[in-house]
């Protein structure tokens, strides 16, 4: 027998972009807790408004399963002296289980004989779990940042006012905060604000469709992709994609009503990048566009209510708007009035970082930092890279920055065309800002890729120099977002950046701001890449042993080590990859740190050191070569012809030989073996 379980945490309006997360972890929350409950289920289903946040969970047992497990104890041996009886060490195991000693019992292990008792525990009604794990549910819940209200010792995105909490259709009783759980829940707090009743989920989604509620985001997201698209073809043009916006939107309202308005002409005159990001950062503005990608003068918004004149609400939305655009119009042409280079002079007051000094002394530092990233990986870009570095932030001092501040980088690159400078200059303005976010787009010319990775650099080392380090989630500076940009720019335009070196010369020129030693921050710093590193190599779905034992023999040129990476991953699915690994970290548990002196063939007492000797100073030209040439792959094939004389070698001598200079002669053989694999993977990492 199963039933249904029901909960909905009705709340004030939650920011939209905490319920995608919500959503996911109530999900997460419910199944942890019915699993661990030993209450088996069907399915959970999510929902979520501004206003609620809501799970069904499907074929839920009426009973908990029935649970046996055998608790081990000591050893016999522990638990009984010579003659049988039970000692000190059984009795307490016995007592401490609720047993008697004559209860207990033996069993044979790969470790000896021990003693255990067989626990059995009887299932319960989940009913009667329920009221205790629903509240651990709700207040378990995590948010970017949550709230107390009144006196209450509680937290949560919003100030909750109601929950509905059924099983089998009955009210799940129990307190949260000052509230009573029941079957009470509301439609629109504007359309509909009156309370009704819930027996079932289907029931509630129905009520809810009613009372002017859609609890489904993703049946709100497809009505207003419909919506937006049918008015975008109705004024003539289509609408600019943006799924961002689209998922956002969903989450602002709980019956959208989609509604087209214009603008004036004029505006558009305004760069197209300006438009959208006034229209859709600050009034969430769908924008609409002709065939040809050209602004159309129209916006379509959506709306939480059903207006019983939208003229009226278009009327106003295009009034907010015009406002906007009107500043907009305003800045952009006082901007024009003063050369960017200009803005320059005004950088050297505004402070960047209380400690690390001004937005010119930034500017001073990562631009000497692209010049030579220039001037190492392409010489013919110097000039433009020193030009654009110089201007990168000169747009902060703009008034169009000033009021928005999300089109930095996007300004300075409309301001450097309009004053002729060069194309790959202004495009690198913007382009040091990117990527934004995780897999967002990389830098398109190698001129924004330097000074990208001077500026993201610059910063991730003179905040570690400083002590702002992250810490759990905390991440002010976004140094998890700079150092994953760095790597990522890097392995896209395959540049051969040694990142020590990269990090020296930045800390080289923050020497006189750190405030913490600098063999310290530079170790931290690489570890911070490694981490970074680590972690998006993971996520491509490489084995983690498999990265860890490339980056822990070298990380140094994050392309030199996905090279390696995908040559021992491709190694390791190989049938024959498990004794070749083996015999690997046999060798280095033997040999630890290693000898370093050559190898005295006239040691050799038996023809297996002679055999591997003879096959290891064939391998180690090919493998030199291999390596020298980026053949990752070439080369661990070739070092698997070593697996053979290597097993033939630990069978047929002792290593640890009575004779030092034998048993000297035989680890310096291992080490020269080990030698091999070592800049390319470190296989005592590899898992068994």
């Amino acid at each position: 027998m199963s039933a249904e379980l029901f909960l909905e945490i009705g709340t004030e309006e939650i920011p939209a972009g905490f319920l995608p997360v919500a959503m996911d972890e109530l999900d997460r929350l419910l199944r942890k807790e019915l699993e661990a409950a030993r209450i088996p289920f069907e399915a959970v289903r999510t929902f979520s408004t501004p206003r609620r946040i809501a799970a069904a969970v499907s074929g839920v047992a009426l009973e908990q399963q029935r649970q046996e497990s055998l608790v081990t104890g000591p050893s016999v041996k522990v638990a009984y002296d010579a003659e049988g009886n039970p000692t000190k060490a059984a009795i307490g195991f016995a007592r401490s289980n609720g047993v008697d000693v004559s209860e207990l019992s033996t069993m044979e292990t790969d470790k000896g004989s021990y003693i255990y008792v067989s626990k059995v525990e009887e299932g319960g009604a989940s009913a009667d779990r329920l009221p205790e794990i629903l509240p651990r549910v709700i207040a378990s819940i995590p948010f970017r940042k949550s709230m107390r209200w009144k006196d209450l010792d509680i937290r949560f995105a919003r100030p909750i006012h109601w929950i509905v909490a059924l099983f089998d259709g009955a009210v799940v009783p129990f307190s949260f905060g000052n509230l009573e759980s029941g079957n009470i829940s509301r439609g629109h707090r504007f359309m509909a604000p009156e309370p009704f009743p819930v027996h079932s989920a289907q029931e509630w989604i129905e009520e809810c469709g009613r009372r002017f509620v859609i609890p489904d985001p993703a049946r709100r997201k497809e009505i207003i992709a419909t919506e937006v698209e049918r008015l975008a073809h109705a004024a003539g043009g289509e609408v600019n994609p943006d799924e961002k916006l689209l998922q956002e939107v969903s989450c602002l309202v709980e019956d959208p009503t989609a509604l087209c308005g214009s603008f004036e002409e004029k505006y558009l005159e305004l760069p197209r990048e300006l438009l959208i990001t006034t229209m859709r950062e600050h009034q969430r503005y769908f924008t609409v566009a002709d065939k040809e990608g050209k602004l159309l003068p129209r916006f379509i918004t959506v709306a939480n209510t059903r207006a019983e004149d939208p003229k009226v609400v278009v009327r106003g939305n295009e009034r907010v708007l015009r406002a906007r655009l009107s500043d907009a119009m305003f800045f952009w042409n006082e901007d024009q009035k003063e050369k960017l280079e200009s803005r320059l002079e005004a950088l050297k007051s505004v402070v960047y970082q209380a400690k690390l000094g001004t937005s010119f002394e930034k500017v001073e530092r990562f631009r000497r930092l692209a010049v030579h990233l220039s001037e190492t990986l392409e010489p013919s870009v110097r000039d433009l890279t020193d030009r654009a570095a110089l201007l990168a932030k000169c747009d902060l001092e703009t008034g169009m920055v000033y009021e928005f501040p999300e089109l930095q980088g996007i300004m300075g690159r409309e301001y450097a065309r309009l004053e002729g400078e060069n194309p790959r200059v202004a495009a690198a303005i913007y382009e040091h800002y990117l990527p934004t976010q995780a897999g967002g787009a990389l830098p398109s010319d190698s001129v924004g890729a330097f000074v990208s990775i001077a500026d993201k650099v610059d910063t991730l080392c003179g905040c570690f120099g400083v002590g702002l380090i992250p810490t759990g989630t905390a991440d002010p500076y976004a140094l998890r977002r700079n150092a994953i940009g760095i790597l990522n720019i890097i392995l896209d335009r395959g540049y051969s950046i040694a990142l020590p070196e990269l990090v020296d010369r930045a800390l080289d020129l923050l020497s006189n701001k750190l405030t913490r030693p600098l063999e310290q921050v530079r170790a931290d710093v690489l570890e911070f890449f490694r981490g970074r590193f680590l972690n998006m190599l993971t996520a491509q779905g490489f084995p983690q042993d498999v990265v860890e034992a490339v980056l822990a023999a070298s990380f140094a040129s994050p392309v030199d080590a996905l090279d390696r990476v995908r040559a021992l991953a491709a190694l390791k699915g190989r049938e024959d990859f498990e004794p070749l690994a083996v015999a690997f970290k046999r060798i280095g548990n033997i040999i630890k740190e290693g000898l370093g002196f050559p190898v005295d063939p006239s040691l050799f007492e038996a023809a297996c050191e002679k055999d591997l000797f003879d096959v290891l100073q064939k391998v180690r030209g090919e493998v030199d070569n291999f390596v020298a040439r980026g053949d990752y792959s070439a080369a661990l094939r070739a070092i698997a012809a070593l697996r053979s004389p290597v097993d033939a070698f630990f069978d047929g001598v002792m290593i640890m030989d009575k004779n030092e200079a034998v048993r000297a002669n035989r680890l310096a053989l291992l080490t020269a073996t080990a030698g091999l694999f070592r800049g390319i993977a470190d296989f005592s990492r590899i898992a068994d």
